[in-house]
């Protein structure tokens, strides 16, 4: 079984689709792929499209085939591709030539280096070298001998950008037709899935490497182990479960125990494959068999599937005798899944296990707390308990891949509540987070304008206006803001007043700032027994008020933490 992995669309499922001759990558959401789908590649089609590569490379393909598992590229799956490394033979390392390494392809270089999964890298998008010239579903040695010189020198540098990217990770590799032992140096193998380019050769260092690496491997456990992909109802058949099988053998009539909230456990009735070269996803036309054998993708129909989660793992036994092992082993993976909830966090709503992995997985890193995961839609009792969490950027429901019901959509309204939906899971979390920013600086706005500031201001010589009932006279702001209605002291502590007014240039402003010079009038002191020309005046301020500017104290200027500081002093 082989296994595809990448960074964010950088072109893995295009590549896969070039192999199946389908068109599986224009229905994924946002271009990258939501969920793991399966596609098998018989033996006669390699053979095909490698055509006379077998020859010069001196290729004899033993196998019966190839199953490949698409699976998501962005780093928010890690988890789903971890569960997929953990089954995999083999995999491909999918890079954008242009690009290079980012860090979604760190990750799953980490996750292959892990379960020590043999593997080749796909360097993608050759056809977007300036001056490219494209050779339709030509292998890549023959279309490489057609470019021009500065073409061929632009895709070698880019090449051994990736070599020394790989070195720097203890990676020996080099480009494929240049490899003299397989078992030290990884393929590099230049390609296009937009244009078939190279392919040819992706599908010859699979073969080769399966037959290289799996002589060992291919033996079958008397347990039949899988993973659900999909449920989906199906006329005449109900509802039905697509699932890979990836190790085992299944037959009807076997006991199927899937995992979840609680095990459901149940009979084959029928088991369904998938046209070869089809992705099981999308596929509408499947052939009825009576054993399906791993590694394969399988539709199955049994009673008691509607209320299977997609992403739960399944084993199938013969006898009644070994299922309460199985519901062991099922559950034991369900309950991986552990987070600590918090009365004051999120809620959030997916639709599938392994989309509630990767949310976990990637709020957790974010150390962002979660009061609630499900896999299903929002509901108005959500939306209550979101109400109920006192911090107003956790009064939030996210919710991966579904439709909002309208009502609770109104209902989320009238509550205050906000309802984030996306069908990109990354999108979906970076929206919450610009929310949250833009939230949260509203929030300071908010409370700074309604607090007491730090402020200094020295009264200036020949500028007393008036002396009392109010007292008017002139000031320079030496550090911080001065606000209308703000109370002042003196230096030795004791409170003169509050500001009534502040003018500049004969208008009314609300504040004043560092080196501003404003006429001010106070009602209570009298200038000559309580204050006097040349006099400094700090700003009386609150013990709530401090608090508040003690929360947003790097959001302040560094005069008025200055002043800050000599006031908690």
């Amino acid at each position: 079984m082989l296994k595809a992995t990448e960074n964010v669309d950088h072109g893995k499922t295009t590549l896969l689709d070039s192999v199946r001759g389908t068109a599986v990558a224009a229905g994924e959401s946002g271009g990258i792929t939501q969920h793991v789908g399966a596609s098998d590649i018989p033996i006669e089609t390699i053979k095909k499209t490698c055509g006379k590569l077998l020859e010069k490379f001196k290729v004899q393909i033993v196998i019966p085939g190839l199953l490949l598992i698409d699976s998501p590229g962005h780093a928010a799956f890690s988890t789903l591709r971890k569960r997929g490394g953990s089954v995999a033979d083999l995999a491909i390392l999918v890079i954008d030539i242009i690009e290079g390494f980012q860090q979604q392809t760190d990750e799953s270089l980490n996750l292959l280096k892990q379960f020590k999964v043999p593997f080749i890298v796909a360097a993608t998008k050759i056809d977007r070298i300036p001056g490219w010239y494209p050779n339709k579903k030509s292998s890549f040695s023959d279309s490489f001998v057609k470019q021009r010189d500065d073409v061929k020198d632009e895709l070698e540098n880019k090449l051994y950008r990736l070599v020394a990217q790989l070195a720097d990770r203890n990676i020996e590799s080099e480009r494929f037709d240049r490899i003299n032992n397989f078992t030290k140096q990884v393929a590099i193998v230049p390609c296009s899935g937009a244009t078939g380019e190279g392919v040819p050769e992706v599908l010859l260092m699979l073969a080769g490497l399966a037959q290289q690496f799996l002589k060992d491997k291919l033996q079958l456990s008397e347990l039949a182990k899988g993973s659900v992909l999909e449920v989906k109802d199906v006329r005449g058949l109900g509802t039905t479960i697509d699932v890979i099988l990836y190790d085992g053998r299944i037959k009807t009539g076997d006991y199927l125990i899937i995992g979840g909230r609680n095990p459901i456990v149940t009979k084959i009735k029928t088991l369904l494959e998938p046209r070869p070269l089809q992705e099981l996803r999308v596929e509408k036309q499947f052939d009825y068999v009576d054993e399906v054998i791993a590694a394969s993708g399988v539709k199955i129909s049994a009673v008691g599937l509607d209320d299977v989660i997609a992403g739960s793992p399944v084993v199938a036994v013969k006898s009644e005798g070994k299922i309460e092992a199985a519901k062991k082993l099922v559950q034991k993976e369900v309950e991986e899944i552990i987070y600590e909830k918090s009365s004051e966090g999120i809620t959030v709503r997916v639709d599938t296990l392994g989309s509630l992995e990767a949310m976990v997985k990637l709020l957790q890193e974010r150390e962002i707390p979660i009061k609630g995961t499900e896999v299903g839609n929002a509901t108005r009792q959500d939306v209550l308990e979101a109400k109920n969490v006192s911090d107003s950027i956790r009064q939030v429901i996210l919710v991966f891949n579904q439709k909002v019901p309208e009502e609770v959509v109104a209902f989320s309204k009238d509550l205050g509540v906000r309802i984030f939906e996306n069908n990109v899971i990354y999108r979906l979390l970076e929206e919450y987070g610009e929310w949250c920013v833009k939230e949260i600086a509203r929030s300071m706005q908010e409370k700074l304008e309604n607090v007491a500031r730090p402020c200094e201001v020295k009264i200036l010589q020949g500028t007393i206006f008036r002396q009392h009932s109010p007292a008017v006279f002139g000031v320079e702001i030496i550090n911080g803001v001065l606000k209308q209605g703000i109370s002042m002291k003196r230096t030795d502590g004791k409170v003169v007043g509050r500001v009534k007014e502040i003018q500049k240039e004969g208008k009314a402003i609300p504040e004043a700032k560092k080196g501003d010079r404003v006429a001010v009038s106070m009602g209570e002191p009298t200038i000559g027994r309580h204050i006097f020309e040349g006099d400094k005046l700090v700003s009386a301020i609150s013990e709530s008020d401090l608090k508040i500017l003690r929360q947003f104290y790097s959001h302040l200027s560094a005069g008025e933490q200055e002043l800050l500081k000599s006031l908690f002093e």
